[in-house]
């Protein structure tokens, strides 16, 4: 969780000096070839895909790397890590959300409850506690994108949680991070991505192979143990700590000073996720 709260604040260098498709790009690059390293010494070789895998990974490389990326290298242009941190953190509520909406999952009260709390917080966070803003459409391009992020991370959740059956998960990432790159190619070319790399400072530099060696691909294969180790369901519990971890990062790093509306939604969020995700049995 620490790891991934940290992309939050290694991507603000990185957007500053390259453009979002050519982040991006690099980013998954290096994350696939690495991810495809590890699929190889799991598996003995990278798995094949059937009919409907197929494209099932090209949308997961469409939404979750290519046009969440896209949003969220884009958003860190101008908004600060701890707030966009905490917008993100509202991913969970819109998964269990339109999970419910489109697969008819059952929402118990208390998680019901917790899906307000957190879409109220959220929309604290996002006004910087004026509501009103939000009603007039005074939204900013950097809120904007940070809300695509939160939609493209829904999609990707929901294909890969109903097309991907019979995927190992890591090879399912390793599928979807190669796709993503792909389609990243072309507009990264557009973008000027060829000289880009060389013009960089040593920081955006070090900023990118975190990214994509420790905010993608460590922080992946350490989540996936964890889950092999305690469950699913408490392993989900520590998603929680990634918008604490980055909001603690973006004051020690970036010197960013929370203001009162980003302390209040923030934990309107924080509670809201701890009541959405809480085990079915828990009393």
């Amino acid at each position: 969780m620490l790891f991934w709260g940290g992309t939050f604040i290694a991507a603000k260098p990185v957007s500053q000096e390259l453009g979002p498709y050519t982040a991006a790009f690099f980013r998954f690059l290096m994350a696939s070839l690495v991810l495809s390293a590890l699929v190889i010494n799991q598996e003995g070789r990278i798995p094949g895909l059937k009919g409907r895998q197929i494209m099932a990974v090209v949308l997961l490389g469409l939404t979750g790397i290519f046009s969440y990326n896209v949003l969220f290298f884009s958003a860190l242009q101008t908004a600060e890590a701890g707030r966009a941190a905490l917008i993100i953190a509202s991913n969970p509520v819109f998964i269990a959300l339109f999970s419910a909406l489109l697969f008819r999952e059952r929402i118990r009260p208390l998680r019901a409850g917790g899906i307000l709390l957190s879409i109220m917080g959220a929309m604290i966070v996002i006004s910087h506690g004026d509501m009103e803003m939000i009603l007039q459409g005074g939204l900013g391009q950097s809120d904007i994108y940070l809300l695509g992020c939160v939609f493209s991370w829904v999609a990707y959740t929901l294909i890969g949680k109903r097309v991907m059956m019979g995927l190992d998960p890591l090879a399912a990432v390793a599928y979807s991070c190669i796709a993503g790159t792909l389609l990243l190619l072309f507009p990264a070319l557009g973008e000027g991505m060829a000289g880009g790399l060389f013009a960089v400072s040593p920081v955006a530099l070090i900023s990118l192979v975190y990214l994509a060696l420790f905010g993608t691909v460590l922080a992946f294969v350490w989540f996936y143990r964890g889950v092999h180790e305690i469950g699913a369901v408490r392993a989900g519990l520590f998603i929680n700590l990634v918008p604490v971890s980055a909001v603690t990062l973006g004051v020690l790093i970036l010197g960013e000073e929370p203001g009162i509306s980003l302390l209040i939604g923030g934990g309107m969020i924080l509670i809201g996720l701890l009541l959405t995700n809480r085990p079915t049995s828990a009393r």
